[in-house]
């Protein structure tokens, strides 16, 4: 029991230094590209016979390339709980439109067409429904392992063989990485939700992970140059210093 306590008090710690040496605009641009995905994910963009794509693919790229960037300065670990601390302040978003959306009273474009039919949409599209909200969670958790796992994998195996440490190494482990995470994130999620609920076939389930991981990961491509700027700034300034002094700490006292 004393273990446990002291595991969860070094966890608490941990995570109280990881966010203060974190720049707050990078979790700020993290948590808002997690909810702006979960809430646009409601609006198809492409819908096909054997092809569907929804408005959430043009923040999630957002979410990875911060991952990213949090990983290679931070470590795997690191960037996976910056990701769980995202998803829990969206689970609270989630809830609180939820509960919002319960509340007797008209949205604003209600007096504009008078019609009764746009409270009830609204209010089931921000409301959302539990199977999407638990599709979502599930998918952005598992995503985020899978991302930070490979991304140190690959990072620590092409700097290696390089033996460099520069910009290409950068986007060789982050476009893998993304691309493979993010397929993973779109196939669990229209597994979970699509196919069980709105009746997607394997082919679409399938054709739309490929496709909407393609489109995450050239947006990625796009502005993977500005995350490594950003990477080299964090690296100059020296930023995360008392992170990691923390972690060297906790080592030699371990």
């Amino acid at each position: 029991m004393k273990t446990l306590s002291k595991f969860l008090k070094q966890e608490l710690t941990d995570y109280k230094i990881l966010l203060r040496n974190i720049p707050s605009p990078t979790i700020l641009f993290f948590i808002l590209s997690v909810v702006c995905a979960n809430l646009m994910a409601n609006k198809e963009l492409i819908n096909f016979k054997y092809l569907a794509l929804d408005c959430g693919f043009a923040f999630s790229w957002i979410m990875f390339l911060c991952m990213d960037i949090i990983c290679k300065r931070y470590g795997a670990k690191a960037s996976v709980k910056i990701s769980i601390f995202a998803l829990g302040i969206n689970l609270f978003v989630c809830a609180s439109f939820f509960l919002l959306s319960k509340i007797p009273g008209n949205w604003g474009e209600f007096y504009t067409h008078q019609n009764e039919v746009i409270n009830v949409s609204l209010n089931k599209t921000f409301g959302g429904s539990w199977y999407i909200v638990l599709g979502s969670a599930t998918a952005s958790l598992i995503s985020s392992i899978i991302n930070a796992l490979i991304n140190k994998t690959v990072g620590t195996f092409v700097e290696k063989k390089l033996q460099k440490d520069n910009f290409t190494t950068f986007a060789i482990r982050s476009y893998v990485s993304t691309f493979v995470a993010q397929f993973a994130d779109n196939f669990i999620f229209a597994t979970m939700v699509s196919k069980l609920f709105f009746g997607w076939t394997w082919t679409q389930v399938l054709l739309c992970s490929i496709v909407a991981a393609t489109f995450e990961l050239f947006c990625e491509v796009i502005f993977s140059k500005l995350g490594y700027r950003i990477l080299c700034k964090w690296e100059n300034d020296q930023v995360g210093k008392e992170y990691f002094e923390y972690k060297n700490l906790s080592k030699e006292i371990s």
